[in-house]
């Protein structure tokens, strides 16, 4: 049956209607106040719907259930089993956004915590943790007739004696230093073994030789070994390739140019929670400080026809003169309206430079003195909801735009209009492990924003 079929329908002020419905498309009952659109829909049809769903229930189950009476209607035809999505107004609150309310937001959490990849800023290099199974790799690419030695280093300094006494109670037996192994119980009987001018002491986990690793049971072991070195020196263990003399340190650590990172995971990237959220603006992506609007009403105007408010006046004008005697220095186009200006041009006008100060260096002068009167009225003038410098209005901790998927981070995803998501989300290009790992939270994803368009 293509349609649904309503006979003699008298719910409420309904007048012996008949009304043939389609199946399979979005209707729409329409008409003023009071001619009977929810009676008709709610009423008759939904009621209708429940009704015949719960009477096809077991007798057990509809004891539970509320007993529905039967519509004032003749006949209906061709009906399903029917539900009623309540009317109400969406709550929101000011940390609401598109994202959350349709909850790509916590998707996009998701998916940059399970698959997205933390590049130092400084060199923009991959931020990696060595694990276990990095050293063991290394381990085996070992020439075959070499040997090494596994363990961590003990920096030498006035305490060595307690250090080593710590390492014998815990299991260690010997150290290596000047191209020698030594017990540990040697040097404690006698200190003068020791070297005054050795810079660093190898302490010893195992010594391997390299044809020995063949079978599971010997690489087991030496996975507790490497393991047991990382414990020993926060996260750090050595091998030393006893045969060419060449040191390689391996760091358990997340962290890269002597900086350290948070691991990813779905609340690092939560503007709703303190540990994700923008330390600055505390994750509403506002603070209260100098409204660009209010500093620049007539966005039409160029900086030559004194598009800067503050500068107007006859006693600030000489800041407007500055800045207009260093533009050419500068190459800041004054005679182009500030909302054709890039955003160079538009940080250069804001924080100055060597050579000439900006918007944000005037006020810092007028901040320090707010001993007078006439400066603090001057500086209430232009302050105002702004957008926040810290994240730039993403709400997020600023370190999580480290975290990127594809050359992207999730503040760069977060401020996209939603067609250009989509685009976005269309051409990404994953790996096939990366792919398997994030394939339902994708589909979830794709599904959202295809609803929205």
């Amino acid at each position: 049956m293509q349609n649904i079929y309503i006979k003699g329908a008298k719910t409420h002020n309904l007048k012996n209607i008949d009304v043939e419905i389609p199946r399979n498309k979005l209707v729409v009952v329409t008409g003023v106040s009071g001619s009977g659109k929810s009676s008709l829909s709610i009423d008759t049809l939904y009621a209708e719907g429940q009704r015949r769903y719960i009477e096809s229930l077991s007798s057990y189950a509809r004891q539970f259930l509320e007993r529905m009476n039967k519509p004032d209607v003749e006949y209906i035809k061709g009906l399903c089993p029917a539900i009623a999505i309540e009317q109400k107004v969406v709550s929101s609150s000011n940390r609401s956004t598109v994202g959350t309310l349709t909850e790509i937001f916590d998707y996009l959490r998701l998916l940059y915590a399970r698959i997205g990849v933390t590049y130092s800023p400084i060199s923009n290099t991959l931020v990696k943790k060595e694990e276990v199974q990095d050293v063991l790799d290394f381990i085996v690419s070992l020439p075959k007739d070499h040997k090494c030695i596994l363990g961590f280093i003990l920096n030498v300094d006035k305490s060595i004696k307690t250090h080593l006494e710590s390492f014998l109670n815990k299991g260690f037996n010997r150290v290596y230093f000047d191209d020698k192994f030594f017990k540990i119980e040697e040097l404690l009987d006698d200190p003068k073994l020791l070297p005054k001018k050795i810079k660093e002491i190898y302490v010893v986990v195992q010594r391997i030789a390299i044809p020995n690793i063949i079978d599971e049971e010997t690489t087991r072991e030496i996975a507790d070994s490497i393991q047991t070195a990382f414990e020993e020196n926060h996260q750090e263990c050595i091998v030393y390739d006893l045969d060419s003399r060449k040191l390689r340190t391996f760091n358990n650590k997340f962290e890269a140019d002597g900086m350290v990172f948070e691991i990813p995971s779905p609340q690092f990237f939560n503007f709703n929670n303190s540990y994700g959220a923008c330390s600055q603006c505390e994750g509403f992506g506002t603070v209260v400080g100098i409204d660009e609007d209010l500093v620049v009403p007539d966005k039409t105007k160029s900086f030559f026809d004194e598009a800067v408010a503050p500068w107007r006046s006859t006693k600030m004008r000489e800041h407007y003169k500055n800045f207009l005697a260093q533009a050419t220095t500068n190459e800041f186009p004054i005679h182009k309206p500030y909302l054709e200006l890039t955003a160079d041009q538009k940080k250069l006008l804001w924080d100055g430079n060597k050579f000439t100060l900006g918007i944000n260096d005037f006020f810092k002068i007028i901040e320090s003195n707010f001993y007078k009167v006439e400066y603090r009225i001057l500086y209430s003038r232009y302050r105002g909801r702004t957008i926040c410098s810290e994240c730039k209005g993403t709400r997020i901790r600023k370190d999580a735009s480290y975290v990127k998927i594809n050359g992207r981070a999730i503040d760069e995803l977060l401020s996209m209009q939603i067609i250009d998501l989509k685009y976005y989300f269309d051409e990404l290009n994953l790996s096939d492990i990366e792919h398997q790992i994030a394939k339902r939270i994708l589909l979830e994803i794709k599904n959202r924003i295809q609803f929205m368009l």
